[in-house]
């Protein structure tokens, strides 16, 4: 079992929970698992999938991290392809018991992480990665973010680029900056910028 640095990448449907309670389950089961086919299909750096977690795609990526420009482009596409999808889906379902629902209560949120040891342990046909950095990524997840909408970056990753290049990059919102206390796992710093705003420029 080798540990290798590794990229974490999840992109998480928010609202995901009361769609699936408020919706009936024959829209449910159709309009989730598209949008989750669409992640994985927009994908274009070699991410591969280790987990999907009903809500979630968990993707990763060893060895050397991919350049500011791919990892931004990257994270663009997941949000805007998954709006396109999602916008084809309602228009597919409009008349559709509750599917004024699917715009008005789903979103996307993309949580980023790089990790220094990262192990990968084959199961099945999957990749199980474990580590701390893993259970971190996670966390990232459970965070004080207040918009639903948005892309997390965690501090070890952003340490990786030139952070005055990534806040140009990207130009269509502010970068804040927070942390959350973890037990056992401390102070885990992390950086956000809304993606609502490009969803309204495109």
């Amino acid at each position: 079992m080798k540990a290798e640095p590794t990229l974490i990448c999840i992109p998480d449907i928010s609202g995901f929970t009361q769609f699936m309670r408020e919706a009936n389950f024959e829209l449910t089961s159709q309009i989730i698992p598209a949008l989750l086919n669409e992640i994985i299909y927009s994908n274009t750096i070699d991410l591969k999938v280790s987990e999907i977690e009903g809500d979630a795609v968990l993707f990763f990526r060893s060895g050397k991290l991919p350049s500011l420009d791919e990892l931004i482009d990257q994270c663009k596409r997941f949000y805007l392809d998954f709006y396109h999808r999602m916008n084809l889906l309602y228009k597919k379902h409009k008349k559709a018991e509750d599917a004024e629902s699917i715009p008005q209560i789903l979103g996307l949120k993309i949580i980023l992480h790089y990790g220094e040891e990262i192990a990968m342990v084959p199961i099945g046909n999957r990749i199980k990665l474990m580590g701390e950095d893993v259970i971190t990524a996670h966390r990232l997840l459970k965070n004080a973010v207040k918009t639903d909408e948005y892309l997390l970056i965690s501090d070890q990753l952003l340490s990786n680029y030139n952070k005055d290049e990534f806040v140009k990059k990207f130009n269509w919102s502010a970068l804040h900056s927070e942390s959350i206390e973890v037990e056992h796992l401390g102070t885990i710093n992390y950086h956000f910028i809304d993606l609502l705003p490009l969803k309204q420029a495109n």
